[in-house]
């Protein structure tokens, strides 16, 4: 039998990385926050501390495209991202990010309408973003 499988899943942006942590055996992620992407660069320093607490087995980065398929303006920043993440000796994966953040923004609302949350920010619109990539990618194996 194999070992369960721990992900870190990225919603890469200019500004903010969302980050979520999955694991195959029940198929779901939870929300970690973002990491900073900011004028001096991606925080590094934020990412290994969360690759040494997590120690996941692979790095699954949400690649956006745009409805037809085609490739959208942020494929390039992304795939310098992914070649920084290569630092980490993991296994980087990607994974269709179409409509995560929609997605994330309307399970989001619905847990404000519910009373299960307050506030909407920026960060958490970000980090539920990762749990879409995360569980989009464990469900399909």
């Amino acid at each position: 039998m194999s070992q369960p499988r721990t992900i870190l899943a990225f919603d890469f942006g200019l500004r903010r990385i969302g980050v979520a942590i999955g694991q195959d055996v029940t198929g779901s992620a939870s929300p970690l926050g973002v990491v900073a992407n900011r004028d001096g660069g991606v925080d590094h320093d934020a990412i290994a501390a969360l690759i040494k607490e997590w120690r996941p087995s692979a790095i699954v980065v949400g690649m956006p495209s745009h409805a037809d398929g085609s490739p959208s303006d942020m494929q390039e920043p992304i795939e310098a991202f992914i070649e920084d993440l290569r630092r980490y000796e993991l296994r980087v994966d990607t994974v269709d990010e179409r409509y995560t953040s929609v997605a994330a923004k309307q399970a989001l609302r619905e847990a404000r309408a519910d009373g299960r949350r307050g506030r909407i920010s920026k960060e958490s619109i970000d980090s539920a973003a990762a749990v879409f990539i995360a569980e989009r990618y464990l469900s399909c194996g």
